[in-house]
């Protein structure tokens, strides 16, 4: 299966992003599941609205889509991106982010803000 070539300037930008920490762990994460913010605050220390600011970067960039249910927004990776290839390829050289999917999971946010 031959990949579609992106351009240098989208390729640029998908590598600054995930050159921040926090988005390149949010995008590890979002490799293992679909996660809702408030469930994203339980691993960064961080506040709700410096979370929607960056997975807003990411949106922009087209590297995650949000699904609204009902007043929930959960975001997941954008495999339909012509920049999914790319981001694949970074992400098999950042380790799995199982602890911090265990620390989500074991503190179950979703029943406390109710997504």
């Amino acid at each position: 299966m031959q990949q579609t070539k992106i351009e240098i300037e989208q390729a640029s930008l998908v590598l600054k992003l995930l050159g921040d920490r926090t988005r390149l762990t949010m995008m590890a994460l979002l490799k293992m599941r679909e996660l809702c913010v408030c469930e994203l605050l339980e691993v960064f220390d961080m506040s709700q609205p410096s979370i929607s600011q960056h997975l807003r970067k990411l949106k922009d960039a087209g590297l995650v889509k949000e699904e609204r249910k009902g007043q929930w927004i959960f975001y997941s990776i954008n495999k339909n991106s012509d920049a999914f290839p790319l981001l694949e390829s970074v992400l098999e050289f950042v380790p799995e982010q199982k602890e911090k999917m265990e620390q989500i999971l074991k503190s179950n946010p979703t029943m406390r803000c109710g997504c």
